[in-house]
């Protein structure tokens, strides 16, 4: 019989709604049974794509014995932490802060009135490897609560402080010289020879990676920059040759277990591949190289074929698992392969890697061990030969794989992810001056100004006409983002008056008035033990990176001086550790970099103001803002006054200080690179 997640949301909760385990979703009620009980809170943090989520759920949750103890004996709350970032972020600081670790499924043992005094992530059925079994962790804390509770009330409280302390303010702005040793600092921890950061696992961290080109883009012409460069071609080149890029769909799964990027935890994300496109979009232009263009075209196409919802938004995750084998729908036999390919099998052997032995638990996880250009240079033929002859064995395999069964799709819609995704799709269609990438792209807009907007406010997710919680600081930043991204790759004044709203509202339920930056939870939401403040970039771009980089737009589009103060005590609220953790910061770093930002008004009628936007979008420029539009009655105050007579002009300013009106593409050019 389904327990109270049957009306939940979330399709994570909803794969628990026929556990055994009398789930509660986070809540007062929740909180309140278990005072009236006098008895502790399980709760457990994860998502759908999880992989060791589902082990635990079917090792524990789905077992009748562990859940009769657990129902008997504590109150259990089920937490989808995307669509609850607030409660994942608090609850992750107690994980971390007491075993130095973190990671789901998160498991957390509060007190009724939620403070943690036992936290953990996957506990086997089963003991192992030193590791206790979930049963044995739910039986030592039951005989604490029932014998040594005062002991364990003084433990929450300590971790409650814990959770609650938030680095100090800066008085001072990063220096030139500080920005250069975060360069050096994330380059000590590059991987030469198989590109990322560190050792396994291997996660992409594009945030830094945008920093690396950003700072190569700004800084250019010394050893420091060509060696940022260096380490994003190195890392975009085998991240797209490795298994964690999907050859015959496109997109990126989440993270590579070992440090070649070979075999993947095999769940997509939207974030991932949404920031992920982008950068690849943006290092083709900077390096010129052609695989880096078609990697993030095929990753925008996956998202746009395989993820869109009719609402116009995209989805959040497929899942790591299919038809119950984590990878089953991506991974390939010796024998699958030779019965789709004849004779072509040893071909496709010698492109992709594969083996009869395989390279996961007896399969080929499918990668590019060599490039093109030197296969086809070993069998003596010409890369566009082999090009076709690849395209040819890829859509076989394609067919093939359309009879598997696909993994479960995460069919909620996230608004900050949604924003990301809408700055990419819009960057490329101006980019590319495509069509399709448009067409996607206001469809995003559509849905973020439409069904995730509720009562002028911005809800957190969306599902089949179904609102989740309230947005959070990040929903407003991304989606203001990539409205305003919108708005200079169309000139449709209304993605700029719907960015301003959502900046400004920002401000005003989310901003320390006290510290600066912005808290995470709105002034008005719910009040939990802590009020989170999220600086560091873990996956996506933190919240105070996005909202400073959303304030340094408006800045530049207003000449407002609040938004550029704002701007810079975003900046300062992260303290010493921006100058310590620069690999934590990419976000945040990057937009500092920019500072100040250069405006660029276009104006006249839209087909003459082509040439001169496309030369704004035909370099990556991160210290440019772009403002088009006719000229006349423009809400957009950096268009204010001006006029093109001539079919268009466009206006280059920086620093309150303008050069003379320009309506040749080349000139734009010439001003832009004097700049």
């Amino acid at each position: 019989m389904p327990n109270r997640l049957a009306n939940a949301t979330s399709p994570y909760l909803l794969q628990h709604a026929d556990n055994p385990v009398d789930w509660h979703e986070w809540g007062c009620e929740a909180f309140a049974v278990a005072t009236e009980r006098d008895v502790p809170v399980l709760l457990s943090v994860g998502y759908s794509a999880c992989h060791w989520c589902h082990v635990m759920a079917h090792e524990s949750f789905e077992d009748e014995d562990t859940a009769r103890f657990l129902n008997d004996r504590f109150v259990g709350i089920k937490v989808d932490r995307e669509e609850r970032p607030d409660v994942d972020r608090i609850y992750m600081d107690a994980v971390t802060a007491t075993t130095g670790h973190g990671g789901w499924p998160m498991t957390v043992f509060l007190t009724p009135d939620a403070k943690p005094f036992y936290a953990g992530t996957y506990f086997p059925k089963e003991g192992r490897h030193g590791m206790p079994s979930f049963m044995e962790i739910l039986r030592a804390v039951d005989d604490a609560w029932t014998h040594d509770r005062e002991s364990l009330i003084g433990r929450s409280d300590g971790v409650a402080r814990a959770i609650s302390r938030r680095p100090a303010a800066s008085a001072m702005l990063p220096t030139e010289g500080e920005m250069e040793a975060a360069v050096d600092t994330i380059l000590s921890t590059f991987d030469s020879t198989h590109g990322g950061f560190g050792r396994a696992p291997k996660f992409p961290q594009p945030s830094t990676l945008e920093f690396l080109l950003r700072f190569a883009v700004l800084r250019p012409g010394t050893e420091r920059a060509s060696n940022a460069i260096r380490a994003v071609e190195v890392t975009l080149d085998h991240m797209a040759r490795g298994g964690i890029y999907d050859h015959l769909d496109g997109g990126f799964a989440r993270y590579s277990v070992d440090d070649r990027w070979l075999v993947p935890h095999f769940e997509k994300m939207l974030y991932d591949n949404a920031l992920l496109a982008r950068l690849y979009l943006r290092a083709w232009q900077v390096s010129g190289h052609p695989w880096l263009l078609e990697v993030a075209r095929e990753t925008l196409d996956y998202l746009a074929r395989d993820m869109i919802d009719p609402s116009g938004g995209i989805h959040s995750a497929e899942d790591a698992d299919a038809d119950g084998a984590e990878g089953a729908f991506s991974v390939w036999t010796w024998d699958e392969l030779a019965e789709t390919l004849d004779d072509d099998v040893h071909l496709a052997a010698t492109i992709y890697g594969a083996t009869p032995a395989g390279n996961f638990e007896g399969a080929n996880i499918l990668h590019l061990p060599r490039s093109l250009a030197a296969v086809a240079d070993d069998l003596g033929i010409g890369e566009d030969e082999l090009r076709r002859s690849k395209e040819a064995i890829d859509e076989r395999l394609r067919k093939r794989r359309a009879d598997r069964v696909r993994p479960a799709r995460d069919d909620k819609i996230v608004t900050a992810w949604n924003g990301l995704a809408l700055r990419a799709f819009a960057e490329a269609a101006a980019i590319l001056e495509d069509e399709r990438y448009l067409e996607t792209a206001n469809g995003i807009a559509g849905f973020l100004t439409g069904p995730a907007s509720s009562d002028g406010r911005v809800l957190r997710s969306w599902r089949g006409g179904r609102n989740g919680p309230d947005g959070f600081c990040d929903d407003y930043a991304a989606a203001a983002l990539g409205l305003f991204t919108l708005y200079q790759a169309t000139g449709d004044e209304r993605r700029y008056l719907q960015a301003e709203r959502m900046v400004r509202e920002m401000i005003r339920r989310f901003s320390d008035e006290q510290d600066g930056g912005f808290f995470a939870t709105a002034s008005d939401g719910e009040q939990l033990i802590a009020r989170p403040k999220n600086v560091h970039d873990d996956p996506t771009p933190s919240d105070n990176a996005l909202a400073a980089e959303a304030l340094a737009i408006l800045a530049a589009y207003t000449g407002e001086s609040d938004l550029q103060t704002r701007f810079e005590r975003t900046i300062q609220s992260v303290g010493t550790s921006l100058s310590a953790h620069p690999g934590a910061h990419g976000s945040l770093l990057g937009a500092w970099l920019a500072d100040p930002l250069r405006e660029v008004a276009v104006v006249g009628v839209a087909p003459e103001r082509r040439r001169l936007t496309g030369v704004v979008w035909g370099r990556f420029r991160p210290d440019v803002v772009l403002a088009q539009g006719e000229g006349t009655e423009s809400p957009v105050p950096l268009l204010e006054g001006r006029t093109a007579p001539d079919g268009a002009r466009a206006f280059v300013c920086k620093d309150f200080v303008c050069d003379l009106p320009v309506s040749s593409a080349g000139d734009l050019e010439d001003q832009l690179d004097r700049s």
